[in-house]
């Protein structure tokens, strides 16, 4: 940043960093004036800040420090805006003195960033408001900031943690209060998604504000505890509070301080933080590490007074507590990082308990890294089983924690929505997340679930499908193979680790071409076929085997790879990764793949074990990621430790001999970021599992149903976030089990003493289809009474005309239906004639579309049927009806797939929906409207009017009418149909104006005890 321009943006921006936005080109000009550079314009200003390269130090500067104005929560100069919102945006740009072209120019490099962290809190933030990160203490988060920076975060990423942290952080207790206080909270992320970033960040901003003892419970095993204390002393602790005093030229001393001693590479390479100096020098506390990077915490016993606050630091007052502010900020901070280890926990306590310092005036923090202890598809363990023991003593001794230490605040974090803590009562009661919910969204670059499926696409879509249009085409190959079938699984073996080789071919030639050798330092595959650990030996000898027959330095194999080059690869990343090298042929790939196979057959052999049975099946030298370049295949089970990160995964094989019901407990593995390599990731997945009861299970299927679970949730969240205008949040984390249980009605509380309190009585959002497919198992009776329940709907769907959907141009395709009017009250009277799955409450909608009615909002449905002619036509009783392809999902038979989305246009013109700021944003339903051939369309839109889809499918239990998959096909129903083989299906789209926000009311079971998440299921004398 030597150029005077620059200086000058960079000087002014900061110095507007701890107050209001002011015009900024009168400022800059003056810093350029001083510096004898006269006539800086708008249009130089903004080419400056907007600059193409996103590192340039002007626009990096910028970008922050917008990011921080745009997320102030009520700034006088913006009083009446948003944060996050365009008005607040606008706002900025007008008091920075932009105009309207250069505010133009400025919102379209930096988007106002509206998808940030969801926030379900048991209190509004600002009524017991005490933490400001602009404080001016913010010495440990500035040096965590800087070694984001240094790792090429943008400053989008980096705001957007920022802010997260800063939520977290702000519902935690106020240090300094007299009255102790804990807060409990769960923050929810995605699989391999930064969230150790983020709870480093919560540490940094909790210890700057006064925070001293911070203990980070980490997984099972050994070696994931290190990798955790290793990131926390790299990128926090730093490289003074690690030597602790000792001279880091005195090589005697140095070589029993870790990583030194150990001759780290990444000490040596100086990628350590450092701080300049001694923290204590500057008047800043230290940080003491009461965990090493080999050592969990072991028993002190002399050296007791490193941990007492009281013994070996220095209070300015001793007669006052630790917390009191005359005391609290000069201390040494403590950080434990150890295992959830019952034994190594006992050792924590007991030191604890052993020191002078009274536990009760400790501001502690308490960080449960992977809070949930098992998935949802999984089996509950047996109460007596040694893993449930094991998870019970953890889980009491970390309310023994909680216990003695009054003032900690525990703070969950995990990678799925439906954690323990919502699953079983008698579990969670002592660390339920009471006070606060935080959903983090994944930072840009993020492969997740949604990234290997079509979930937008319509089930009838008949266009076909592309490796540029689906994401299943483009990434995902199937496992179709029998599991008896030796010739034909070796086959599909082989072609997995052909594009295996092929793709670490493409990563070296990338590679060469980008002149950075260590790009790509590690390349691996995931194989995961049996939760036996038995088998997994027998398993690595078979792909030993159709390795050591691959041929990859023969014609044979050069050809398969070739083909794989020409038929695959190449036109995935022309449309995927366009801006990555072009590979004009594949001769140029074939040195490389030379190399490629060399990497992975280095060592002992390609192929390397990692079931998870105890602490050394994850210290092998060959998948050390830590040390040395990792080429290799893992075959990997069910007990593959939570946390431990497979680094560099491109190809993931995963199927079943047998599925059980935990069969879903390891998918995901293939979730994470992929740099310059998005385009290469390949999933090989089982599409016809045998399963029980001689079922076959289509595992893609089923896994696609767990991603569409966990978008539906995260969305119900961000819905009802916030609170009301009188101050009362719409949702607190108590009444969060209700919401995942009516989201899946498979799930049910297992605790026989415990219960949540919270119950859902009311539920709706104006202008928003909803589908309404959770009907129970297959049942002939329920068919036909379903069937007979909507004739009155069918009589009053008397007109056919039109109505439209807009195809990937945004214009606007015509479907045909049948519809017609029909009054509020009548609906709900067809609605209550359904039955449902066990556990799904139709009462919620129901009660909802009451009040809708009393308040006026509601009057009536427009009843629309699909009359599509590309649908099997049919006679169902005295009627014809086209017949639409939807199934049973495999992994829960009581539910269907969801609607068509090309029918959702109409039912959210019709419901007023469009005139919501967040649906259709770029006005194309509307124009489609104004069209003479929908205008009846539009006459159907009226404020009081929702929007009613009904629909009828194929459901037959005779294996006459199903296809290869077992679903019923409608083209091989007879006709006429029996009513018994045909579901009625409906969704709908309440008026926008019955809740133009959603509503959503709960009360309680136990009115003796209202403020309580978890009660006992009988009141207690």
């Amino acid at each position: 940043m030597s150029d005077p321009y620059s200086v000058a943006i960079v000087g002014v921006t900061r110095g507007m960093s701890k107050s209001d936005p002011k015009p900024m080109l009168k400022r800059v000009a003056f810093e350029l004036d001083d510096a004898g550079i006269s006539g800086y314009s708008e249009a130089e200003l903004v080419d400056a800040i907007t600059a193409p390269d996103a590192n340039s130090a002007a626009r990096y500067e910028f970008h922050i420090q917008l990011s921080k104005w745009d997320a102030v929560p009520a700034p006088a100069w913006a009083a009446d805006t948003d944060a996050n919102s365009q008005e607040r945006r606008d706002a900025i740009l007008t008091a920075l003195g932009f105009s309207e072209e250069a505010q133009a120019k400025i919102n379209h490099a930096f988007q106002v960033n509206l998808a940030s962290a969801v926030v379900i809190s048991g209190k509004q933030a600002d009524w017991d408001p005490w933490y400001d990160p602009e404080s001016g203490r913010t010495f440990y988060w500035e040096g965590y900031r800087g070694v984001l920076e240094s790792k090429g975060w943008d400053a989008g990423a980096i705001t957007e943690l920022s802010r997260s942290t800063d939520e977290v952080v702000k519902r935690l207790a106020n240090p300094e209060r007299d009255d102790p206080y804990q807060s409990k909270g769960l923050v929810v992320g995605h699989v391999q998604s930064g969230k150790t970033a983020n709870f480093t960040g919560v540490i940094a901003k909790a210890i700057d504000a006064g925070y001293k003892l911070v203990i980070v419970l980490t997984g099972t095993i050994e070696l994931l505890r290190g990798q955790t204390q290793r990131r926390l002393d790299m990128e926090l602790i730093g490289e003074e509070n690690i030597l602790g005093g000792v001279p880091r030229d005195i090589s005697e001393l140095t070589a029993s301080v870790d990583y030194i001693g150990d001759g780290d590479v990444d000490w040596s390479d100086g990628k350590f933080v450092s701080y300049g100096k001694d923290p204590k020098e500057l008047g800043i506390p230290g940080i003491r590490r009461l965990t090493g990077a080999k050592d969990d915490y072991k028993l002190l016993k002399a050296g007791l007074g490193y941990l007492d606050f009281r013994q070996t630091d220095h209070l300015v007052d001793p007669a006052r507590p630790l917390y009191d502010p005359q005391n609290l900020y000069r201390p040494d901070i403590r950080i434990a990082v150890v295992k959830k280890n019952a034994s190594v926990l006992r050792k924590l306590v007991h030191d604890l308990q052993s020191t002078k310092t009274d536990l009760g005036e400790i501001p502690a923090l308490i960080i449960d890294d992977e809070a949930d202890q098992a998935s949802i598809n999984t089996t509950r363990p047996k109460k007596d089983s040694a893993e449930a023991k094991e998870r019970t003593a953890i889980n009491r001794l970390i309310a023994q924690l909680l216990g003695e230490l009054g003032r900690a605040q525990y703070v969950g974090y995990t990678a799925t929505p439906f954690a323990n803590v919502f699953v079983d009562p008698e579990d969670s009661e002592d660390i339920f997340p009471k006070d606060f919910i935080v959903s983090l969204q994944p930072p840009p670059g993020y492969m997740g679930g949604a990234a290997f499926h079509d979930l937008d696409r319509d089930p009838d879509d008949t266009e076909e499908r592309t490796v540029a249009n689906s994401n299943e085409k483009a990434y995902v190959r199937s496992l179709v193979a029998d599991p008896d079938d030796t010739a034909e699984r070796d086959a599909e073996l082989l072609a997995a680790l052909d594009a295996f080789v092929l793709a670490g071919a493409i990563k070296l030639h990338r590679a060469a071409a980008l002149g950075n050798p260590k790009l790509f330092r590690h390349h691996t595959m995931l194989v995961h076929e049996s939760v036996k650990t038995a088998e997994h030996e027998l398993l690595a000898a078979d792909i030993r085997r159709v390795w050591d027959a691959a041929g990859y330095n023969l014609p044979m194999g050069l050809k398969r790879l070739q083909d794989l080059w020409a038929n695959d690869f190449r036109s995935v990343t022309a449309v995927r990764a366009p801006e990555e090298p072009v590979v004009a042929a594949f001769k140029e790939l074939i040195r490389h793949i030379g190399h490629a196979v060399g990497k992975i057959a280095e060592g002992v052999n390609p192929v390397v074990i990692v079931n998870g049975v105890a602490e050394r099946d994850y210290e092998q030298e060959d998948i050390d990621f830590q040390k040395r370049d990792v080429w290799k295949v893992l075959v990997g089970g069910a007990k593959l430790s939570r946390g431990f990160t497979v680094e560099g995964l491109t190809i993931s094989y995963y199927t079943r001999r047998t599925v059980a019901a935990d069969t879903l407990m390891q998918m995901g593995r293939w979730f994470g970021y992929r740099p310059h390599y998005r385009d290469l990731v390949r999933l090989y997945i089982g599409r016809n599992v045998p399963g029980p009861r001689n079922t076959v299970i289509d595992l893609y299927k089923s896994f696609e149903s767990i991603v569409r679970d966990e978008e539906d949730f995260r969305e119900e969240l961000r819905r009802f976030q916030g609170f009301y205008g009188d101050g009362r949040p719409r949702v607190r984390p108590m009444d969060v089990p209700p919401l995942v249980y009516q989201s899946l009605p498979y799930l049910k509380p297992t605790g026989a003493n415990k219960m949540y309190n919270a119950e859902l009585t009311e539920q709706g959002e104006g202008g928003k289809v909803v589908d309404f497919n959770q009907q129970g198992e297959h049942d002939d009776k329920k068919n036909e009474a379903h069937f007979e329940a909507v004739q009155t709907l069918l009589d009053a769907a008397a007109e056919r005309g039109e109505f439209f959907y807009l195809n990937k141009a945004r214009a606007p395709r015509p479907w045909k239906a049948r519809y017609g009017v029909v009054d509020a009250e009548s609906l709900i009277k067809v609605i209550e004639n359904f039955d449902w799955a066990k556990n799904f409450k139709i009462g919620p909608y129901l009660a909802f579309m009451h009040k809708a009615i009393t308040e006026g909002t509601l009057k009536d449905w427009a009843v629309i049927v699909p009359d599509l002619d590309s649908l099997e036509p049919r006679n169902i009783g005295d009627r014809k009806l086209r017949i639409m392809r939807r199934y049973r999902r495999d992994d829960r038979p009581w539910q269907f797939s969801g609607s068509s989305t090309r029918q959702r246009e109409a039912l959210l013109a019709i419901s007023s929906g469009i005139d919501s700021e967040t649906v259709d944003v770029d006005g194309a339903i509307a124009e489609a409207l104004e069209l003479p051939a929908y205008k009846h369309v539009k006459d159907l839109k009226i404020p009081t009017r929702g929007a009613f889809l009904l629909t009828f499918a194929g459901d037959s239990r005779s294996p006459k009418f199903h296809d290869a998959k077992g679903y019923t096909d409608p083209r091989m129903l007879p006709d006429p149909t029996a009513t018994k083989d045909i579901a009625t299906l409906f969704s709908y789209a309440l008026p926008l104006a019955a809740a133009p926000a959603g509503r959503i009311a709960f009360t309680v079971r136990r009115e003796d005890r209202p403020d309580d998440a978890i009660v006992d299921t009988e009141p207690t004398d």
